[in-house]
């Protein structure tokens, strides 16, 4: 806690609607000095974090989400275009690399009337 981090912020649209708010953290200490410093930025700008992350030798092995449900608040109300306290569901997303490291950590709010959210699951030895 409290290494540097690049944050970036977005604002996902749907036909022109605001739909899904997200920010995210990258530690400084894994990008700093490389080409995908900045995520939306430079040779591989908005691939994702697992291509990014690939593209400097860092693997990312696992990701962990943690849903949760909430009302939004003010600031997420302008921003998606909805009302203070309406139903949303708040997602703490963190993708560790093969040696248990944090490379991202995001937290992504979706509102409640737009969007539904489903989880897959692959089942080890499935027949």
């Amino acid at each position: 806690m409290g290494d540097l981090c690049v944050t970036t912020r977005y604002e996902f649209l749907s036909d022109g609607r605001p739909v899904q708010l997200s920010e995210s953290w990258e530690p400084m200490a894994i990008t700093d000095g490389t080409p995908i410093v900045l995520p939306e930025m430079g040779p591989l700008a908005g691939m994702g974090v697992v291509e990014r992350m690939h593209s400097i030798g860092v693997q990312v092995e696992t990701a962990v989400e943690v849903p949760r449900p909430a009302r939004a608040t003010q600031a997420q109300a302008n921003l998606l275009g909805i009302s203070v306290g309406d139903l949303v569901l708040e997602i703490e997303r963190t993708y560790y690399d093969s040696d248990g490291r944090p490379v991202e950590t995001a937290d992504i709010v979706v509102p409640d009337v737009r969007w539904e959210v489903a989880y897959e699951f692959g089942i080890d030895g499935a027949q």
